[in-house]
């Protein structure tokens, strides 16, 4: 099932994903970038200008936890995505396979800890999952605690101890 990797790049630490989509980069730009696209699989709504430079605010839809204040980074339709979220930077990139039918999503997320890397790498899994059901039409259960829990079992297990000293979110454990 394993799907994250954790890696260490200089100093910190980052979970890498890929993902293989068959839809083109337009229609998966739009759904990393879209306010109606991102309340499917996004954990959070992102307020501010798409553009590099710009102040995001990161909104928790159900108050599980504080705003979070971030940057655009990179923004470049629709190749890459790069923001501050909290003390993370996420990246996404995009490049078309297959005559454009298909996209290879490159996700990573530059952790500011390793200690929440089984954690947060459980939570983009089960959004990823979510981006993916989004895309084909299907409704999206990312949010559902019974869909992250085997999948943070199955990260406690395969990353290192160091990436499990910061336990689940209590979205989760209820």
């Amino acid at each position: 099932m394993r799907e994250g990797r954790l890696e260490q790049v200089g100093d910190r630490w980052q979970l890498h994903f890929e993902r293989r989509l068959p839809h083109p980069p337009d229609k998966v730009w739009r759904a990393l970038t879209e306010p109606e696209h991102l309340k499917e699989w996004f954990p959070n709504d992102i307020e501010g200008e798409r553009a590099e430079g710009a102040t995001l605010t990161h909104v928790f839809r159900k108050n599980e936890a504080p705003d979070m204040k971030g940057e655009m980074l990179v923004f470049q339709p629709p190749a890459a995505l790069e923001f501050t979220w909290g003390d993370d930077v996420l990246r996404f990139e995009l490049r078309a396979e297959d005559d454009g039918r298909t996209t290879v999503l490159d996700f990573v997320d530059v952790l500011e800890e390793i200690g929440k890397g089984a954690r947060d790498g459980a939570g983009w899994h089960v959004c990823l999952d979510g981006l993916d059901e989004h895309l084909a039409g299907q409704p999206s259960h990312w949010s559902d605690p019974d869909r992250w829990r085997p999948v943070h079992e199955q990260y406690l297990k395969e990353f290192p101890p160091e990436a499990s000293t910061i336990g689940p979110p209590e979205s989760q454990t209820a």
